[in-house]
């Protein structure tokens, strides 16, 4: 017989964003509610079977077998992978062709979680690709058991050993030249921890973990790669241990950030300009996608390369789509995700990482070096800021910048304005965390025009709006759902 399904009082609302399930656990997101979710993905799919993957997080391994009870409940069986970076569950959605589902939430504190979903062959679920209907299923009704009265079955199937075999293929071809490089990685007690020794250890690499044990209770409450206190550590054991390069990952291990052998933290447009030229070198002309936030840097270093380029909305889903449109062989975002054509569309930071490192060891060239040339920009650090009403502060940061003749504006992702001077900013809704948190990047040629920008979008958001000016006609508000 099916399992009982266990009735939930939560509101999925409060949890379902634009690309994924996330939210504080127990207090929105319980395994009841995780159990609603199995069985509506399964009804939504629907697959014979489902692959089912957790992060280390202490409420992940009963938000997984709730949410497997879900999938059970409806007759689908389950492939359980267990333990697993996101990546690795995109190899396994793809190489066993199923659908899949990763319990994590990613950097987020220890008392979040939530749920990445794909369909077969890493195919992404987003807002207006399957979330929206999961989210309806889930309001009206806890489902109930499926067409069946069998509960599905459940294996086990590791899929480290493949995953690794899978990346090495595709970064580190046989005939590549080699040379013994020292890589220092800092793992945050996250899924890197699992898949960088699996991976780099089968390579001529001397492999300086730092805070490889995984560990359920995420020892760093915020392992955010991109922020500078993330890599404190990194950094300074970089330079003391004279190694070559650096590696940051987030929890599920889907992040890369690049530190070179001077200890410095490398933007992550300027290593996606890095893969893009490896990539355009085996297929000239391609596409590469990018984030509305990412520098303009990578823009003009795959224009000069031939390659073609286009602009996405921030979030798995969405590159996804768009690399799918254009057939792009490169996804690259300002956060530290790189999504590969090769690699079912999916991101992956140690793919990335590979990457990285091939391109040092084939050239014999530092990676500070291999980098220079790809930063013209000066791209200050993203800055969070809690406003009232998110959506008021927008309009009227739009309002004031788009009166301005040198500035053009648009609505991709938020709000970008461009100056002709190249200076630009955005400001965007969070479509991860709380309602009522914008953020703001800034670009510009140097330092202190960048500076003299963040102050005066600043200084925007901080003065009182008594009312909403109308939108202007060529600049509508992007429909995601604002949870």
């Amino acid at each position: 017989m099916a399992e009982t399904e266990e009735p939930t009082m939560r509101d999925p609302a409060a949890v379902v964003k634009a690309y994924d399930i996330r939210g504080v656990v127990d207090d929105e997101l319980d395994e009841g509610l995780a159990q609603t979710f199995g069985a509506c993905f399964a009804r939504l799919v629907p697959e014979p079977e489902v692959v089912v993957g957790h992060d280390m997080r202490a409420s992940s391994p009963r938000l997984a077998r709730a949410f497997i009870r879900g999938v059970r409940g409806q007759g689908s069986d389950v492939v359980r992978i267990g333990l697993a970076s996101t990546d690795m569950v995109s190899y396994a959605s793809a190489a066993l062709a199923r659908p899949g589902a990763m319990i994590t939430a990613s950097h987020n504190p220890p008392h979040y979680n939530g749920i990445k979903l794909c369909r077969a062959h890493a195919e992404p679920i987003g807002w207006d690709t399957g979330l929206s209907t999961l989210l309806r299923m889930a309001r009206t009704a806890t489902p109930g058991p499926g067409p069946t009265v069998r509960a599905g079955d459940v294996r086990d199937h590791p899929v480290l050993l493949g995953y690794r075999d899978h990346l090495l293929a595709l970064a580190v071809p046989d005939a590549a030249p080699r040379r013994r490089v020292t890589a220092v990685v800092e793992a945050g007690g996250g899924m890197a921890g699992l898949t960088v020794p699996a991976v780099l250890g089968a390579l001529p690499v001397e492999v300086i973990g730092l805070n490889f044990a995984v560990d359920g209770n995420v020892p760093q409450p915020d392992s955010d790669p991109m922020k500078p206190g993330y890599t404190v550590e990194l950094r300074a054991r970089v330079r003391e241990m004279g190694a070559d390069v650096g590696f940051a990952f987030d929890g599920d291990a889907d992040r890369c950030v690049v530190v070179d052998e001077r200890g410095e933290t490398v933007p992550p447009s300027a290593v996606g300009a890095l893969l893009a030229e490896r990539a355009l070198a085996r297929e000239p002309g391609a596409a590469v996608v990018h984030s509305a936030v990412t520098s303009q840097s990578l823009v003009e270093a795959v224009n000069a390369l031939g390659g073609r380029t286009t602009r996405s909305r921030v979030g798995h889903s969405y590159m996804k789509r768009e690399m799918a449109r254009h057939r792009a062989v490169l996804g690259v975002e300002h956060s530290g995700h790189y999504y590969f054509r090769d690699f079912w569309n999916a991101d992956s930071g140690l793919l990335a990482a590979l990457h990285v490192l091939a391109a040092s060891v084939a050239t014999a060239v530092p990676v500070s070096e291999l980098i220079r040339r790809r930063t013209r920009y000066t791209t200050l650090p993203e800055t969070a800021v809690r406003v009232g009403d998110p959506e008021e502060r927008l309009h009227e940061v739009a309002r004031v910048a788009g009166a301005r003749a040198d500035t053009t504006c648009d609505w991709l992702d938020g709000l970008t304005a461009r100056r002709g001077d190249g200076a630009w900013f955005n400001l965007r809704p969070s479509q991860t965390e709380s309602r009522g948190l914008l953020r703001l990047n800034v670009e510009a040629l140097d330092a202190q025009t960048a500076r003299c920008l963040r102050a005066e979008v600043l200084a925007l958001l901080e003065e009182a709006a008594p009312s909403r000016p109308s939108v202007p006609p060529h600049a509508p508000v992007p429909a995601a759902p604002a949870h």
